[in-house]
């Protein structure tokens, strides 16, 4: 009887799933091509510093940038990688940057680092920060210099703040970080939905819009926020846990964007993982900065097509496992003048079972 009720549940749960996710490709828009993976030694070190944890890549004249997720000794790395007739030929850290805990900010701001983009313009890096939520430390977006020096923090909306009436869910906000297109300003995604906003993704559908946040550069504050609506959760969590959130995005064209979407379910070891890009107009979005609440609110949330799913290429991968990929960047121009895109998996430096530092090179065709 148990079998048979495990089998029901599992075919229950296989309905869900297909009105829950996006599965069919868009790709009108772009096109995706998944080129090469380059597994990163687990056992690396530099400087004296293990590498992994590798939650955020970015890429600028010709130097590559890695932020390490890990709140004692934070820092991130510059590496070089060289691509060679479409492959990843070989991969090079070459410096360790640690960022300087002790400033007075970092007393009241937990450091959980998520994403890094580099600015060589200003000689200063941003990155994103989740806090701690449970702890009432609030998330950050700030700014250091070249040698991990804090320099300045934007200022964050309320409704994000760990004691804010709005609720932030712990290890669900600040994750992806992004440029503007015009340079401007950056746009940071919120992994997971606040609590007044609705539930987090579940095996059926739910309506669990996450806010995509832009800060102006200068004033260092919010001026546009925009909804977006995040799949449902693809596989059944044998272990009761299960989690689907955005870890990355990019702005490739002004008002649209590359969105990095992960979901986890527990309890299918190193298979645990569904990882997906989604195309994102925001033409049509209202600006919902001021919203203190989407549960019963008026808005327009922007438009999302699916244009690539790992699970298409698993074959591909070192065992066909789809890590954990939480970073994004856009690389140099391939052979063919086409342009690149890296990711990289956050290996949790193996504390939850066998993971894998994953780099990923694929090509992007844009058709508009």
């Amino acid at each position: 009887m148990m079998m048979k009720k495990l089998a029901i549940w599992g075919l229950t749960g296989l309905f869900f799933c297909s009105c829950a996710t996006t599965r069919k490709i868009e790709d009108d828009r772009l096109q995706i091509r998944f080129l090469d993976e380059y597994v990163i030694d687990k056992d690396l070190k530099i400087d004296n510093t293990k590498v992994g944890g590798l939650s955020g890549i970015d890429y600028k004249d010709g130097s590559y940038y890695f932020i390490v997720d890990t709140p004692s000794d934070a820092r991130f790395y510059q590496a070089e990688i060289k691509l060679s007739a479409n492959k990843i030929d070989t991969v090079n850290f070459k410096k360790t940057v640690m960022i300087e805990k002790t400033a007075e900010f970092f007393k009241d701001h937990t450091l959980d680092p998520e994403a890094i983009r580099f600015l060589p313009e200003e000689n200063q890096v941003y990155i994103s920060s989740e806090g701690s939520i449970n702890n009432q430390k609030d998330p950050s977006v700030f700014i250091l210099d070249e040698s991990g020096n804090f320099k300045d923090a934007f200022e964050i909306p309320q409704h994000f703040t760990a004691q804010g009436e709005q609720k932030p869910r712990h290890n669900g906000v600040f994750e992806g970080l992004a440029q503007s297109y015009d340079g401007n300003g950056f746009w940071v995604a919120t992994e997971l939905p606040l609590e007044k906003d609705g539930p987090k993704p579940k095996l059926f559908p739910t309506k669990s819009f996450t806010r995509i946040t832009y800060f102006d550069k200068d004033i260092k504050k919010a001026t546009n926020q925009f909804a977006y609506r995040l799949d449902g959760i693809s596989k059944i969590p044998w272990m009761y846990f299960a989690v689907n959130g955005v870890t990355e995005l990019l702005e490739y064209k002004e008002g649209n964007f590359l969105v990095l979407e992960r979901a986890y379910s527990a309890g299918h070891g190193s298979h645990s993982n569904t990882v997906k890009i989604f195309d994102v107009d925001t033409k049509r979005a209202t600006n919902i900065l001021e919203k203190e609440s989407l549960k019963k609110a008026s808005f327009s949330p922007a438009r999302k097509r699916l244009v690539f799913d790992f699970k298409s290429v698993k074959d591909q991968l070192t065992d066909k496992i789809i890590d954990n990929i939480e970073g994004m960047c856009f690389g140099p121009k391939l052979e063919n003048g086409k342009q690149s895109l890296l990711l990289i998996s956050d290996n949790n430096f193996n504390s939850f079972g066998r993971q894998l530092t994953q780099l990923i090179l694929m090509e992007i065709d844009f058709k508009e």
